[in-house]
């Protein structure tokens, strides 16, 4: 079971391991937070290199790990994943594998973000569209003026 919480993250070093579509699924919803965001994979999307964040080309290795708050296993080889998983529960760290929140020691949930307001709706990590419906419905109510707010 997830708690939801809402972290301070100013000024802490997020972490996204690995480089390709799912990564920039995460940045996508981070770079409203922060711009304290490290990226080290071996090859990253045209997209994920057009932003502003620190990309290290190579190979995980534990040490890539040091001085980061949250890390996002964000690669697609399952072995990868659970190897930054054990290494960051080793460091405590907390970490999320993308996909996989059998592993998450916490799950990202649909976000509407609105000046100071933030509206997150989680599914647990079961059902992810279910959520992200959800989140869209109160934005569509925010957004059209109906939640009379």
């Amino acid at each position: 079971m997830f708690l939801p919480v809402s972290i301070d993250i100013t000024d802490k070093q997020i972490l996204l391991i690995g480089g390709g579509k799912v990564a920039l699924e995460k940045i996508t919803s981070l770079k409203r937070f922060t711009d304290k965001i490290i990226i080290v994979t071996i090859e990253a999307d045209d997209v994920v290199k057009e932003y502003p964040y620190h990309i290290i080309y190579k190979a995980y290795e534990k040490s890539d790990l040091d001085g980061s708050f949250l890390v996002y296993a964000c690669t697609n080889i399952k072995i990868t994943n659970q190897q930054i998983k054990d290494d960051c529960n080793e460091k405590g760290i907390l970490v999320n594998v993308v996909d996989n929140p059998g592993l998450c020691d916490f799950i990202s949930p649909a976000i509407y973000k609105q000046g100071n307001m933030t509206v997150a709706v989680s599914s647990n990590g079961k059902d992810v569209r279910s959520s992200i419906r959800w989140r869209n419905r109160i934005r569509d109510l925010i957004d059209n003026g109906s939640a009379g707010l």
